[in-house]
């Protein structure tokens, strides 16, 4: 989402209310993403994050943090609906790099673990969570518009949306990255998009992550499959639906941002495969 000058010099004030407002001591320089601003703070000493949303989705997710209460997720110490201040993870490992030094299936446990957390939040209409077959408008319209491998993987989709299984509140954006080490209290997950489906959808994307070059490795999707599978109690055919679904919806979104999907497409031709062999 393109950020303009007025949502950011407005969100620039709110950055210095809330500091005010709160109490807080800055811990850090003031940062922007697409969608949000952020500051590093301290409130009554804890190091904390100051958040302002710049995009709507950002204040529905901000709901959804406050939901959770800290269960699974960063603890929300103040909030209203123009900011959030969450407590900071202090931890010093990551799940990306314990990939990279071949903890490949523990991270992915980890990551399980903390999701199944997320999911026992209780549905509230306050919420506003956003459908999946909402959310996969683009797939269905890539697929209708390109054909080939979107048509295969929007044709998925809809088979997976028309009679869902166990439907849960989702995280929507499951990632090593999303997920940081909060020291005692474990693994804490950050930034939803807030949605609403089965909740085989908020593994998928682990099999993308954490870096591309590594979810197109030989065999490594078919064990994460075996890994995830297990310690979620997802049926593995279901799941690696779900892997094709969701990695033609992300390449559906990438075309739209003029970014190349080769590789995305070779792990589409992997997870084929082994659906082809269940």
């Amino acid at each position: 989402m393109t950020r303009n000058s007025n949502e950011l010099s407005s969100g620039k004030v709110q950055l210095d209310y809330y500091r005010q407002s709160w109490n807080l001591q800055e811990d850090g320089d003031a940062f922007s993403t697409n969608s949000s601003l952020l500051q590093p703070v301290l409130y009554e000493g804890i190091p904390a994050m100051l958040k302002i949303p710049i995009a709507e989705e950002e204040r529905r997710a901000s709901f959804l943090m406050v939901h959770w209460a800290g269960n699974g997720a960063v603890r929300v110490l103040q909030h209203s609906r123009d900011a959030l201040l969450m407590e900071r993870a202090s931890g010093q490992r990551s799940l990306g790099k314990m990939v990279l030094d071949g903890a490949d299936d523990e991270a992915s446990r980890i990551i399980c673990g903390v999701v199944a957390k997320l999911h026992e939040a209780v549905v509230l209409p306050t919420l506003a969570l956003i459908p999946l077959p909402e959310w996969f408008k683009s797939l269905f319209f890539a697929g209708d518009q390109l054909g080939g491998v979107f048509s295969q993987c929007a044709e998925i989709a809809r088979f997976l949306l028309k009679d869902p299984i166990d439907e849960v509140v989702l995280h929507g954006d499951i990632h090593h990255g999303n997920i940081l080490d909060g020291g005692d209290l474990g693994w804490l997950a950050i930034d939803p998009k807030a949605l609403y489906g089965e909740r085989g959808f908020d593994y998928a994307n682990l099999f993308c992550n954490p870096e591309m070059t590594i979810a197109i490795q030989q065999g490594r999707l078919a064990q994460q499959v075996k890994v995830v599978s297990k310690a979620a109690n997802l049926d593995p055919k279901r799941l690696l639906q779900w892997i094709i679904a969701w990695s033609g919806l992300s390449a559906s979104w990438m075309l739209e941002d003029a970014m190349r999907i080769d590789q995305k497409l070779m792990l589409l031709e992997i997870a084929l495969s082994e659906l082809d062999g269940c």
